[in-house]
C-alpha cells in the first residue's frame, strides 16, 4: 500500500490493486454462480435512515454543501429545507431501504450481491479504515424467509473465501435464539445488554464482560451461566447439543435455536467440512439480528479480527404493511486485502495487465510498432509500445521491471517478426494474426507466497 498523508484511506500500488481486483472478481464470480444479482445503491442516505439501525452516530460522515458551510460561517441564514445526509457506513442499511422502495419490482426471495465503498469515522488502525470496500450478499423474503437460507448464506461465503489463495478460514456460527432463550430461562430481562457484553469477550475477556454485565443488573450467578454458554464450541452437532443441554436450561426459543444451529452444522460438515464451527460467544452486537449469526477469521491471522460477518434479521426492512426478513453476510475486502499484501500472503505475477511490449526499432518506424500493438489488441491480447527506440536491452529491461512476459521485435528488411519470452530467453518467429500466449499469461495472476 502506498503511503498517504490521510490515514484510514488506503491507496494500493499497482500490484496491490491487481490483488484487490482479483479478490473482487473472484467474489463476484462465486456470488453470480449461486444466482445473486448485482446492485449498487447511492453513497448517501438520510441521517434519519442511518441512525435508525443502532448506535452508529459516531461513525457517520455527515454530508454538508460547501456553500452552506461558508454561509453559516459568515452568519448568513441557511435553509433547512434539505434533509441532512451522511455517507453510508455499511451496505445493509441502504439495501434495506432499496428493498422497501423497489419491492413492487423485485422478485422474492431476492438474492443480491453488492460491492461498494463505505465510510466510517473511526480511529484508523491495521485492518480498520475510514474508507473501505465491502462485498455483501443478502437473501430477502416477503413476509417470511425459510431457515434453509440461513444455511445457504454461510456455505456460499465459506466457499468463496476458502477458494482464495489465503490461509484457511474459520467461520464461527451461533444462533441468537439460543442466547435469548438462555437469558429468558435465567430471568435476565436486559437481553440486549447481555448480547452486547458477550460480543466483547475477545476484546476485554471474561472478567471484563463480567464487570459489564454486573453493571447493567445481571447477577453474578446469571453471568456464570452466560459465560459457560459462551465457552461452547465445536463442529459436531451432537457434541454442541450435549454441551448446551449440560446448562440444564430449556424453553421453546432455546430449543428452536439449538435445533437450527445443529442443522446448520450437520449440513456444513457434509458440504464444506472443516470451515464452519459453532461458537456460542458470537453474539453480533447489532440489535436487529434475530437468528443465525456469523463471524469469520483467517487461521493464523486472528489478530486481524473478523473479515466476514452477518446474520439473520426479521424487521430491518419494513414499510408499515409488509416486512422483508433476510439473511446476509459482508466481507471486509479492504481489511482482507491489506493483510494479504502486508503478510504477505500473495503476489501478483506482474504490475500491469500488458502481455506484450512491442519494441521500436527506430522512431521513424514507430508506426509499425503501433500497428502491431493494435492488431494484438483486436484479438484481445493486451499490448503496449516501448516509450523510446532505445537499445533492445533497455527495452527488455523496461518490460522486465513491470513483469511483462513478452517482447515483440518487428522484423527488418522483410525478415519475420519475432517474440521473446524474457523469462526463459526463448525467441521465435511470430505473426500478429496467429500468435497466442499461454492462457495463464493473458492476465496477471495472483499466486500464494510459499
Amino acid at each position: 500500500m502506498a503511503r498517504t498523508s490521510l490515514s484510514g484511506f488506503p491507496e494500493w500500488l499497482p500490484e496491490g490493486r491487481i490483488v484487490e481486483q482479483y479478490v473482487l472478481d473472484h467474489l463476484r464470480r462465486v456470488f453470480e454462480l449461486h444466482g445473486f444479482a448485482g446492485i449498487e445503491t447511492r453513497a448517501v442516505e438520510t441521517l434519519e435512515q442511518l441512525e435508525a439501525k443502532g448506535e452508529t452516530s459516531k461513525e457517520i460522515y455527515v454530508l454538508e454543501r460547501l456553500q452552506a458551510l461558508k454561509a453559516a460561517e459568515n452568519g448568513e441564514r441557511v435553509s433547512s429545507r434539505e434533509r441532512r445526509m451522511g455517507l453510508h457506513f455499511d451496505l445493509t442499511v441502504p439495501f434495506a431501504r432499496y428493498v422497501v422502495e423497489n419491492a413492487n419490482e423485485l422478485d422474492f426471495p431476492f438474492k443480491r450481491y453488492q460491492i461498494q465503498k463505505v465510510w466510517r469515522g473511526e480511529r484508523p488502525q491495521e485492518g480498520r479504515f475510514r474508507e473501505f470496500t465491502q462485498a455483501d450478499i443478502d437473501i430477502v423474503g416477503l413476509g417470511e424467509l425459510p431457515f434453509h437460507f440461513e444455511v445457504e448464506a454461510p456455505l456460499i461465503m465459506g466457499q468463496a473465501l476458502s477458494s482464495l489463495p489465503i490461509p484457511p478460514v474459520r467461520m464461527m456460527v451461533n444462533n441468537r435464539k439460543i442466547v435469548q432463550g438462555v437469558c429468558e430461562s435465567l430471568g435476565v430481562t436486559d437481553i440486549e445488554a447481555a448480547l452486547r457484553g458477550l460480543d466483547k469477550l475477545d476484546k476485554i475477556g471474561p472478567e471484563g464482560v463480567r464487570e459489564e454485565l454486573v453493571k447493567v443488573g445481571i447477577t453474578s450467578e446469571q453471568t456464570d451461566v452466560l459465560l459457560r454458554m459462551a465457552s461452547i464450541t465445536g463442529e459436531d452437532p451432537q457434541s454442541v447439543r450435549q454441551q448446551v443441554n449440560e446448562l440444564c436450561l430449556s424453553n421453546d426459543l432455546l430449543d428452536e435455536g439449538l435445533t437450527q444451529l445443529c442443522e446448520l452444522l450437520e449440513i456444513a460438515g457434509q458440504r464444506l467440512p472443516g470451515v464452519i464451527e459453532a461458537n456460542l460467544k458470537i453474539a453480533r452486537g447489532l440489535d436487529y439480528y434475530t437468528g443465525s449469526v456469523y463471524e469469520t477469521v483467517v487461521v493464523g491471522h486472528e489478530d486481524l479480527g473478523s473479515i466476514c460477518s452477518g446474520g439473520r434479521y426479521d424487521s430491518l426492512a419494513k414499510d408499515g404493511k409488509r416486512v422483508y426478513p433476510g439473511v446476509g453476510m459482508s466481507v471486509g475486502v479492504s481489511r482482507l486485502v491489506s493483510r494479504m499484501l502486508s503478510a504477505p500472503m500473495v503476489r501478483a505475477t506482474r504490475r500491469v495487465p500488458t502481455v506484450v511490449l512491442v519494441a521500436v526499432n527506430d522512431e521513424t518506424d514507430r508506426f509499425r510498432s503501433d500497428a502491431i500493438a493494435s492488431g494484438l489488441r483486436e484479438r484481445g491480447i493486451s499490448a503496449d509500445v516501448a516509450p523510446q527506440a532505445a537499445k533492445f536491452g533497455k527495452q527488455i529491461k523496461y518490460a522486465d521491471k513491470r513483469g511483462i512476459p513478452f517482447v515483440w521485435f518487428p522484423g527488418n528488411d522483410g525478415e519475420p517478426d519475432t517474440v521473446k519470452d524474457i523469462r526463459t530467453g526463448e525467441q521465435s518467429a511470430a505473426d500478429i494474426e496467429q500468435w497466442e500466449p499461454q492462457p495463464c499469461d493473458l492476465h496477471p495472476r495472483v499466486l500464494p507466497v510459499n
